[in-house]
């Protein structure tokens, strides 16, 4: 089974490079599912119901998020009848929406889970992820071994905690949240794939995906002031996983930094 994650979508360059990109990709590297962190798709903050269902349209199987998935008031009443979109599963229990989801992938079963880190964030208090995801693994695994888990989290340290954690239970631990794709993309020792973060799909030439000069500010002057899109050096992030459908091994991966032109 081979599956596309795609780095966290940010604005409209994030929107941009996937219309542009995403059916080439999945036909080149002959993808039979597509995952996608959608936390910043709707202005950089949160992903609105409108560009859930654009997006899903356009070739994204399951959206997965973290802190900003109900920013948009839309998706807070959209979530539910939306099962192509995931919260963390570690948010309270009785919150809108679902945590982790097992779909069809070339005919054979997928399982993603989506969970969120503790660490750094302030305006969310959640379960400890590690007291919980060994039970939603052990309910997913009595229907498919191929599970991949979207770790969203602020630290460094506590992605590559739950990264190790995971060693030899699941196909894949990738990390999100921070929008920058990092260079510690390893098999584990039990044929668990991790990365720390993979990066960001829209503006590359920008804080976050967001305009560097309004981030600068914000820092310069200590005054709120409303983020910006931007579209400088626009590029499709993301990682290709060869995973094996009978043990959930993953075999082979691919690093993917594809640079994205705007049309003149």
């Amino acid at each position: 089974m081979r599956v596309l994650f795609i780095g966290e979508i940010v604005g409209k360059a994030g929107i941009y490079c996937l219309k542009q990109k995403l059916k080439s990709i999945k036909e080149e590297y002959q993808i039979d599912f597509v995952i996608a962190n959608g936390n910043g798709v709707t202005g950089g903050f949160g992903l609105g119901k409108n560009h859930s269902i654009q997006l899903h349209k356009l070739g994204i199987d399951l959206f997965t998020s973290g802190e900003c998935i109900y920013y948009k008031k839309d998706m807070v009443g959209h979530i539910w009848k939306a099962p192509y979109v995931l919260r963390p599963a570690n948010y309270p229990a009785g919150n809108p929406g679902r945590g982790w989801a097992v779909l069809e992938a070339a005919e054979k079963k997928i399982a993603v889970l989506n969970f969120m880190g503790l660490s750094g964030y302030s305006r969310v208090h959640l379960n400890n992820p590690f007291n919980y995801i060994d039970d939603v693994i052990e309910r997913v695994k009595k229907q498919t071994p191929v599970v991949v888990v979207n770790f969203h989290g602020a630290t460094t340290a506590e992605k590559q905690t739950m990264g190790y954690y995971l060693d030899g239970k699941v196909s894949a631990c990738i990390g999100t949240g921070q929008k920058c794709l990092t260079a510690d993309d390893v098999l584990t020792p039990n044929k668990s794939f991790y990365i720390t973060d993979a990066g960001r799909t829209g503006s590359f030439m920008s804080v976050g995906g967001l305009d560097s000069t309004i981030e600068m500010e914000k820092f310069l002057r200590q005054i709120p002031e409303r983020s910006q899109n931007t579209m400088e050096g626009m590029e499709f992030q993301g990682i290709v996983l060869n995973i094996n459908d009978e043990d959930g091994k993953t075999e082979e991966y691919q690093i993917l930094k594809i640079p994205c032109q705007e049309k003149s």
